[in-house]
């Protein structure tokens, strides 16, 4: 029958909609209830299944006793959570932390499991929600449908937004961090059940979807009986698979899809290829011994196969699919001389020229996959032939075949498969994904003083003071010769650091510049730390001829401020090293282009989430104004590839606290003028998964990018903030950074509370990334990676790094004053509902501070031992979280967490009754782990269930790395 009139029956399995208690007199349902209840009842009816299931595959799995412990759990967690039944919570507790360690592991399983099979509903009800609001004609915001609506309100031509994108440089760049939690086993598997839930809203008949539960049982058993966690330590190999199965499921075909949804928008203008992917796994050594220049070819090679791998099998499907005969259809003289070079001499298809071309095509593709990667083509209809030089040499055959259909009436047979193809060669080419290198600006300061201390021209440069660093660096510069001494002995890291740059230049070569183009400099705090870079290109052949006299650079200089007073002095040193001689034209001979990367991460850790992004914002102004002010004088005569364009790069994480939240207000936050066609941001960790492995889902996060940058450069306002909110924002910032300091780096005892109170040092052990959590074996939170700061803190449930000191803020801003409270009230009210800076950034906060519970997180003081430490600490906490929260309903006037975001606030309602559980059983787990480690007695069984009770509570928040 259809989906619509079908029903699950009610089980007694694990599922979050429990059997409401009867009441004597329900209330009538208003009519907008009503709605959202017939809205969400396939999502309720998908979650009823899956959670049947899983309850079913732990039956047979387990038995009996262990379905009926998980069910008593889950209706006890429920009525604590949903109907605050103060008795059910003490029998919860009870019950939790009278569990054997193998009986712990297996309520954990079940909770985590329920939370991935959750989010794969979620996931198919927002695909079905999009696709209904399309047949209904709705356009939905985000979507490019909306935004082209917006531009021709505005009166911006058609014209206009294909010139923009002919200059627009748009680039999501996935990386890897010590919190991506999925192994691709589970993420594979995963992705059938999501294929399977997305089927059964086009099945009608009883045996296909008795078919499909089937299946889904089948999966979900697989589920089960697989490992979720990693016995070995993730290797930089497994991430940069992990990272290029998106690109099987996603990027290689909804790209082109987005490319071909622009070109109906803008009928008649051809869409430039604006739109790349980045990477940075394999490139990426800062803090991460285990990249080596092995490592980047490693990336490469397998980024090449498996961009060329899709260009085979879609060269192999086109030629089936094209098998017009000569006799038939006059082809163009290009293709009958494409086919006429094919190696292809079978009699069958003599008549048939687009065949004969495309079996050449693959041949020649086979011999490029080979030559490139070592590896070999699957179908071989004659032997590999002569590879491709360059991608744009095998786009120019396609062109030919395209040309050629349209000479005889068949461009139809194009737009399903060649098209397609086409542009996914413009945009991947033969490399997939530009590979970033990033290094610590002082590892190569080491380099460069080893490099002059073997050669005899200055034995100690890092001693030297910056100004007579840049003037020996920029001599360097001057000077055509090597630095390196033949023969002489270098040590592992320096040999190591010239590797990655040297083998740079092979990859640039084997797979094209597009390859590697950016070079990004981690705590980049001087203009030295630039121009080190740059006497290192000029080490590896990557940068030609002197300052002085024509130099070009290969590589984009790319500096990456991340601490609150790296931010505050990036436009100064951006100025600096502009004034240098010479620097301005090799910037412009490379391009014209210069990426500026901003760190979300680390701002944070150092000064806490509001003066973050208010400093983030600061640094966006100063560096647009400077670059502004340094093409004033070009372009005048119209030579506009005088003009440098600036390219924010935008380092965000998952969770609000690193730069989190919908890349699509976010975008739209970004300071007047600081977008301008120009963007790369971060996708990481576990929200790559949440954006990317569902090929529609992905499909939207990408429209997303590419409609917020269309509106954020065409229809933002040119005008600044006001002078008064900026004041304002200025004052909240200053404030709120002295509360977070306080607590975070002045408060005694807050490390050794911070290190018992939450799981960070059970993240340490966990197998989840290829890099260390800390950048030094100590403590100290400076030394801590802010990617498990956050985390640890979004486990425990209190977030901290998304909303710690804007409540004391705001009370300062506000102060006692019964009339100047209330002006300044009412000026927060108008910066929120006028600025979209401060409008997103409170969203943003109200999410975070939705996703808290210290309830819960109270369950974690019991692990620390220091009783009045860990009150006093908390206390701290608790009361800051009471202010934010008065201060946020002060400015949006709404009491309720998410209460303009209802779809979220409902997800949250009907999962973390599912949640509380883990959060539980974790606290048990890490006391008991920590009393056998001082023993020396530690049971593997009990690691293991916290690791996975780490997993099921970052699937169940879905944003916290």
């Amino acid at each position: 029958m259809p989906r619509a009139a079908r029903s699950q029956p009610p089980s007694p399995a694990v599922t979050p909609e429990p059997a409401e208690p009867a009441r004597a007199a329900a209330p009538r349902k208003t009519s907008a209830l009503r709605d959202a209840e017939e809205k969400n009842r396939p999502l309720r009816e998908d979650i009823r299944l899956l959670g049947r299931i899983l309850g079913d595959v732990i039956r047979e799995q387990e038995g009996k006793e262990a379905f009926e412990l998980i069910e008593r759990i889950r209706q006890l967690a429920v009525g604590y959570r949903l109907k605050a039944d103060a008795q059910a919570g003490r029998t919860l507790d009870r019950v939790l932390k009278n569990l054997s360690t193998d009986q712990t592991v297996s309520v954990i399983r079940a909770f985590s499991y329920f939370s991935h099979l959750a989010n794969i509903a979620e996931d198919r009800h927002h695909v079905r929600r999009r696709e209904h609001h399309e047949r209904q004609g709705h356009l939905q915001e985000g979507s490019l449908a909306m935004s082209f609506e917006r531009l021709a309100e505005q009166e911006v031509r058609a014209a206009d937004v294909a010139r923009m994108l002919e200059r627009a440089y748009i680039s999501p760049v996935l990386t890897a961090h010590p919190t991506e939690v999925q192994r691709k086993s589970i993420l594979d598997a995963e992705r059938a059940v999501a294929a399977l839930i997305g089927q059964r809203d086009e099945l009608r008949s009883e045996r296909e979807l008795a078919d499909n539960e089937a299946q889904l049982r089948a999966r979900v058993t697989q589920l089960w009986q697989t490992r979720m966690l990693r016995h070995t330590k993730l290797t930089v190999a497994n991430e940069i698979d992990n990272a290029l199965s998106y690109y099987h499921t996603t990027f290689l075909r909804q790209i082109p899809a987005m490319y071909r949804e622009l070109e109906r928008l803008l009928p008649g203008f051809e869409v430039a290829p604006f739109f790349r992917m980045g990477n940075w796994i394999g490139g990426d050594r800062d803090g991460n011994p285990f990249v080596t220049a092995e490592t980047l070819r490693f990336a490469l090679a397998r980024q090449g196969e498996t961009a060329l791998r899709h260009y085979l099998t879609e060269v192999h499907e086109l030629g089936a699919e094209l098998s017009m005969s000569g006799t038939l259809v006059q082809v163009t003289p290009g293709m009958r001389q494409l086919a006429e070079s094919s190696p292809d001499r079978n009699e069958h298809r003599e008549d048939e020229p687009y065949r004969r071309a495309l079996i050449g095509m693959y041949a020649r593709l086979a011999a490029t996959l080979e030559k490139l990667t070592g590896t070999e083509a699957l179908r071989h209809a004659v032997a590999p032939s002569v590879p491709y030089e360059a991608a744009e040499d095998f786009l120019a055959d396609l062109r030919v075949i395209d040309a050629s259909l349209a000479s005889h009436h068949a461009s139809a047979m194009a737009a399903t498969r060649l098209h397609p193809l086409m542009r996914a060669v413009q945009v991947f080419g033969f490399h997939l994904a530009t590979v970033d290198l990033r290094q610590s600006s002082d590892r190569h300061e080491e380099v460069v003083h080893e490099l002059l201390s073997v050669a005899r021209l200055e034995p100690d440069y890092s001693g030297l003071a910056e100004p007579a660093k840049v003037a020996l660096l920029m001599k360097l510069l001057n000077d055509a010769r090597p630095l390196r001494v033949r023969g002489a002995r270098y040590s592992e890291h320096t040999q190591s650091e010239l590797g990655i740059f040297e083998c740079a230049g092979e990859m640039r070569a084997a797979f094209g510049p597009q390859a590697i183009r950016h070079y990004i400099i981690s705590h980049t705090e001087t203009v030295s730390d630039l121009l080190e870079v740059l006497v290192l290109q000029k080490e590896a052949g990557l940068l030609r001829g002197t300052l002085d006299d024509e130099a070009q650079a290969d590589l984009i200089v790319v500096p990456l401020f991340e601490t609150i007073g790296d931010l505050r002095n990036a436009a100064p040193i951006m100025r600096e090293f502009y004034a240098l001689p010479g620097v301005l034209d090799l910037v412009r001979r490379g391009g014209a282009e210069q990426d500026v990367m901003l760190g979300y991460s680390d701002s944070n850790k150092d000064g806490g989430f509001f003066t973050s992004n208010w400093e983030l914002y600061r640094a966006e102004v100063a560096l647009v104004g400077m670059f502004d002010a340094l093409n004033a004088g070009a372009g005048k005569d119209g030579a506009e590839n005088e003009r440098i364009t600036l390219r924010l790069f935008h380092g965000r994480g998952g969770t609000v606290g690193r730069g989190g939240g919908p890349s699509y207000q976010a975008i739209l936050a970004q300071p007047p003028g600081t977008v301008n066609g120009q963007i790369r941001l971060t996708e990481q960790g576990e929200v790559i998964a949440s954006k990317y492995a569902h090929p529609e889902i992905g499909r939207r996060n990408l429209e997303t990018l590419v409609a917020a940058t269309l509106e954020a450069t065409l229809l933002q306002p040119a005008k600044s903030a006001p002078k008064s909110f900026l004041e304002a924002a200025e004052a909240i910032s200053t404030a709120s950074m002295a509360a977070y300091r306080k607590l975070v780096y002045e408060t005694a005892g807050f490390t050794d509370y911070f290190f018992a109170a939450t799981p960070i040092r059970e993240i340490a052990e966990l197998n989840i990334g290829s890099r260390p959590a800390s950048r030094k074996a100590t403590r100290a939170i400076e030394d801590l990676r802010a990617i498990p700061w956050g985390f640890s803190w979004g486990q425990c449930r209190v977030a901290l790094t998304g909303w710690y000191g804007f409540g004391s803020a705001v009370a300062a801003l506000l102060g006692s004053d019964e009339a100047q409270r209330d002006k300044q009230l009412k000026l927060l009210q108008r910066m929120h509902k006028q600025w979209p800076f401060f409008r997103t950034l409170l969203s943003n906060m109200d999410m975070v501070l939705a996703k808290t519970d210290l309830g819960l997180a109270r369950r974690y003081l019991d692990l620390v031992e220091d009783r009045k430490l860990a009150k006093r600490i908390f206390g701290a906490i608790e009361a800051e979280w009471q202010r934010t929260h008065e201060a946020l309903e002060l400015i949006t006037g709404e009491n309720q967490r998410l209460a303009a975001n209802p779809a979220l606030a409902r997800s949250i309602e009907h999962r973390f009754p599912y949640l509380d559980p883990l959060n539980h059983l974790q606290v048990e787990l890490m006391r008991r782990y920590r009393a056998q480690k001082e023993s020396g007695l530690v049971n593997e069984r009990v690691q293991r269930g916290i690791h996975l009770s780490i997993n099921g509570v970052a699937a169940g928040l879905r944003n916290t790395g």
